[in-house]
């Protein structure tokens, strides 16, 4: 399985944590590259070949939740990655649904493929 796929699937389920993150003031909008190298340090711990997440990737998530801050942003990047989840099957989706929270970032409900983009 290509590694680009398995970045996909873990950005998915990332993507999740700022979709849903309380509103913020207007920023411009996150591309779906930046949110790419924002989560691709994350890939060995989405696909169990690291133990923890690295100091790369709980510094991406805070970084991706940091620029998304408006709805609109959240919804985009929800939209981006959501696109492109089903490509991947390797990704322990248990795993990352900790790793919000093993990198300090708080997310008040499951990670889940079915969160509603729009919402």
């Amino acid at each position: 399985m290509a590694a680009s796929s398995k970045v996909t699937a873990f950005l998915v389920l990332a993507a999740f944590v700022v979709v849903l993150m309380a509103a913020g003031e207007a920023s411009a909008a996150v591309t779906c590259g930046q949110v790419g190298s924002s989560l691709a340090p994350c890939i060995p711990y989405a696909t169990g070949k690291a133990t923890a997440p690295s100091q790369g990737c709980c510094s991406g998530m805070k970084s991706l939740n940091a620029m998304a801050r408006t709805s609109a942003d959240r919804q985009g990047v929800c939209r981006c990655l959501k696109n492109l989840a089903g490509t991947v099957k390797s990704v322990n989706l248990g795993v990352v649904a900790g790793a919000p929270a093993k990198c300090g970032v708080s997310v008040p409900f499951p990670i889940s493929m079915s969160t509603d983009c729009n919402k």
